[in-house]
């Protein structure tokens, strides 16, 4: 199962359209994406204007544009991109979408913040300095040199400071009171947990926003490019909470992402392990777990694990003390709208490279044995 923008944990199941021939994806009518990107190509700025949709989208899907299109005036790529991003959100959801837009208006026109300084990008004073060496080498080498690949696809490494994890700590729980004093009735990340806020509602959706393009983007472009690591551009930001009055564990699930980013922010805790149990298509997502893809990892305050959205894993229950998370979805429109049309996830699906490995066994067995019966029967 994935979980939408509602929170609701749903089976999504591709539409059976078929691909045509000539290199496009057709998404109805005239309106097509290329299924190769074209990287060197340098997008319009988008945020000026006032659309249904994230101004990073219209950037990214912007080097899926047919190539006659590329140098088109702004008016019309805008024109051709939202067409094709319409066909996937129904009024339903655009009604939604602006109720949530006035929600979050309304909660920075009335929260006091408390640390004003971490709601803009402050690299110096937010990240470890090995983080920061390693992302301005922005090399594989360089990445490597911070993290630990324990598992296959999961790295590990120290990211925050200590005293940015505890104003982040300190105004959660300040957003937190306000919200109990004021009464005022605020989402909660998903419907998993009942504890918790959605950073990017009270303010913080700009800084989290920098996080994702300029210090994950570099690191997912190398390590996840197979699900859409290189074209991350928007992102879901919240703080998880687990301890005594608060969630106490998460059950096993995927993530609604292509990338997740969880840090650990501190307080003191025991238990709370996370547990992951291989990746997995839609299809698969409830198949067994094979051997080699069974990882537990324990939290560290300022540590952060990067791992798949669907990379399936839960939390085992936090038995003493609280234990608070920063957790970022990070998303690209651009795989999500091609992969609907593309059938094979062998190359990121445990269950499919499995079964395409079962199915190639089968066949090479059934090749030597045919060849062995033709020797057999030339001998005779």
């Amino acid at each position: 199962m994935s979980q939408n923008q509602n929170g609701t944990w749903v089976r999504v199941y591709p539409p059976q359209q078929p691909r045509p021939s000539n290199g496009h994806v057709a998404v109805g009518g005239s309106d097509r994406l290329c299924l190769n990107p074209k990287r060197d190509h340098k997008p319009e700025n988008y945020e000026d204007l006032q659309l249904e949709f994230n101004p990073l989208v219209f950037s990214s899907l912007e080097h899926y544009l047919p190539p006659h299109m590329l140098h088109l005036s702004r008016d019309v790529k805008v024109q051709y991109m939202r067409n094709i991003l319409l066909r996937y959100l129904p009024e339903s959801e655009r009604i939604r979408i602006q109720k949530h837009k006035e929600y979050r208006q309304r909660i920075m026109l009335n929260y006091p913040r408390l640390h004003k300084e971490i709601y803009s990008m402050d690299a110096e004073k937010f990240f470890t300095p090995s983080f920061l060496r390693a992302i301005k080498e922005n090399t594989e080498a360089s990445f490597r040199s911070i993290m630990a690949e324990p598992c296959k696809g999961i790295y590990t490494f120290e990211m925050l400071q200590p005293q940015f994890c505890e104003m982040l700590v300190s105004e959660v729980d300040n957003f937190e009171r306000w919200v109990h004093d004021t009464k005022f009735r605020i989402m909660r990340p998903n419907i998993m947990n009942q504890y918790g806020a959605v950073l990017d509602d009270f303010g913080l959706e700009c800084m989290l926003g920098r996080l994702m393009s300029d210090y994950i983007l570099p690191i997912s472009r190398v390590f996840y490019s197979e699900i859409g690591g290189s074209s991350l551009d928007s992102h879901h930001g919240y703080i998880v909470e687990y301890g005594i009055n608060r969630d106490v564990e998460l059950g096993f699930h995927v993530d609604d992402s292509e990338v997740s980013l969880n840090i650990c922010l501190g307080n003191e805790f025991s238990g709370g392990e996370l547990f992951f149990r291989g990746v997995r298509c839609d299809e698969h997502v409830n198949s067994e777990t094979q051997p080699g893809e069974i990882f537990d990892y324990s939290h560290v305050p300022g540590h952060a694990i990067l791992h798949p959205g669907r990379h399936r894993h839960g939390a085992r229950p936090t038995t003493s003390g609280n234990r608070m998370n920063l957790i970022l979805w990070c998303r690209s429109s651009a795989f999500r709208e091609l992969k609907k049309y593309r059938k094979d996830c062998s190359g990121w699906c445990g269950e499919c490279k499995r079964k395409k490995k079962e199915k190639e066994r089968l066949l090479v067995m059934a090749t030597q044995q045919e060849l062995m019966k033709r020797e057999m029967q030339s001998a005779s």
